[in-house]
């Protein structure tokens, strides 16, 4: 498997090298140079499979053997160790619950399995590796969470001053140790762009191996794709839907009822992995792009014209994002061509307002707490009339409620219950260092050791 750039102007090169580099030279994303698929056996014996052993299939193509079978699938058992349920959420929808892991977000399963995978590259090749991430809140605490105390690895996590919530802010700034944290003066887009730059300095490129744990690095990105495959192996093991080869001609399987998937997207690396996945061959009929009021993709997908916009603030923060730079990854995979992309992905845009009468139509007629982004994926099913046409709605829940309790608890009008794992964080002093939107001043911190 040899990895290529988006903006195909930089050398392929192999898994470790794309991994240790984050981003290619000429400032594009890597991508694989051919997507693999999954071996028909593995589709047609989903049922017989658990989580771990399907996500080393999923996985291990894309590592094409720069990490041995058996270190890699321990990697896998060792990130992957919490549950990651398909729940009832109304009739013919579907939540897909990735909030079980140590930080309460679906982030837990990119940056754990990316901590490994680069301290093994990291110990092979003898260099520390610096880490420079930005993040609109989740990302950021699952990354500063998974990279603490990794040998060999510094890492450095730009945020939105004032822009993420009190329990993200808790989980990302207050660790210490090897994890540097920084409030900028600007927005979630700002952080990306100081980030980019970074990459494109070449000072620092020469001073650090530098990489990235944000979707923008391919070992965040490839892990995702396995939950996608897991959520449709369970609704294969529960019954909910059988699958069975297509009639010639078609994509190798489809699923019974079809399968309609909603994202919620912000920089679209969660979008990226379940294209990914159907890609592979897991038989989902179409994703939907729920986003929020910074609409940049489903304004592309009615127009066919890609005009990014500053971003906006929203109750849902990790949508804020005006630039998404995984959507270079969606043009790539199917070739610049807006109809392809319409054929499998359709895309709704929410207000605030909107994602609030989510939230409280969802409690109020299933009991079911969604948190501000879960809601934009629910909602977005509704829309599309999803379970109401015969095919069965998956939404993709991506973050426990109690992380954004201040927007939720006047909702349905009862506190949320907080999990341990953020009780522990809350209260512990905040190290977060202010920083000025300005790549001057972030490369003088990333210099100083």
């Amino acid at each position: 498997m040899r990895y290529i750039s988006t903006n195909g102007a930089s050398r392929p090169v192999g898994f470790g090298e794309a991994v240790m580099n984050g981003m290619p030279e000429d400032g594009g994303l890597y991508v694989p140079e051919t997507m693999p698929a999954l071996d028909p056996g593995t589709l047609s014996s989903l049922s017989s499979y658990d989580f771990h052993r399907l996500s080393f299939e999923v996985i291990a193509p894309f590592v094409d053997g720069e990490i041995p079978e058996a270190e890699l699938s321990l990697m896998i058992a060792e990130a992957f160790d919490f549950a990651l349920p398909v729940v009832p959420v109304g009739s013919g929808i579907r939540g897909l619950e990735l909030f079980h892991g140590p930080t309460c977000a679906f982030k837990d399963f990119g940056a754990r399995f990316m901590a490994r995978i680069l301290a093994h590259f990291a110990r092979v090749s003898g260099r520390e590796v610096t880490i420079v991430t930005a993040t609109s809140g989740d990302t950021g605490s699952a990354v500063a969470q998974a990279f603490h105390g990794v040998a060999g690895v510094r890492v450095f996590v730009l945020y939105p001053a004032g822009r993420v919530s009190p329990v993200q802010e808790a989980q990302l700034a207050t660790l210490g140790g090897n994890i540097s944290s920084f409030e900028v003066d600007g927005s979630f887009d700002d952080c990306q762009r100081l980030v980019k730059a970074s990459f494109a300095d070449a000072d620092i490129q020469k001073a650090l191996a530098l990489s990235s744990a944000n979707s923008i690095n391919i070992a965040r990105l490839v892990p995702q794709a396995a939950y996608f495959a897991d959520a449709v192996r369970q609704l294969v093991v529960s019954g909910q839907v059988s699958i069975a080869h297509e009639p010639a001609g078609g994509r190798g399987f489809a699923a019974t009822p079809e399968i309609v998937v909603a994202v919620p997207s912000g920089n679209f690396g969660d979008l990226t992995a379940g294209l990914y996945a159907r890609a592979l061959g897991i038989p989902i009929s179409r994703f939907i792009a729920a986003t929020n009021v910074n609409d940049t993709v489903p304004r592309y997908l009615e127009t066919g014209t890609y005009s990014p916009k500053p971003s906006v603030r929203t109750i849902a923060n990790a949508m804020d994002v005006g630039a998404p730079s995984n959507f270079a990854r969606i043009l790539h995979l199917f070739g610049g061509d807006v109809g392809a992309i319409r054929s499998v992905v359709s895309g709704f845009a929410f207000t605030d307002e909107e994602l609030r009468g989510a939230i409280a139509e969802a409690f109020r007629t299933t009991g079911y707490v969604l948190d501000p982004h879960g809601a934009a994926g629910y909602l977005a099913l509704r829309r599309l009339g999803v379970g109401e046409k015969g095919s069965l709605g998956l939404f993709v829940e991506t973050a426990h409620p109690a992380k954004f309790r201040e927007t939720v608890e006047p909702i349905i009008g009862r506190a949320v219950d907080l999990p341990e794992v953020l009780k522990a964080s809350l209260g512990l002093p905040k190290l977060s260092r202010p920083l000025a939107n300005d790549i001057g001043a972030f490369k003088r911190v990333l210099l100083v050791k």
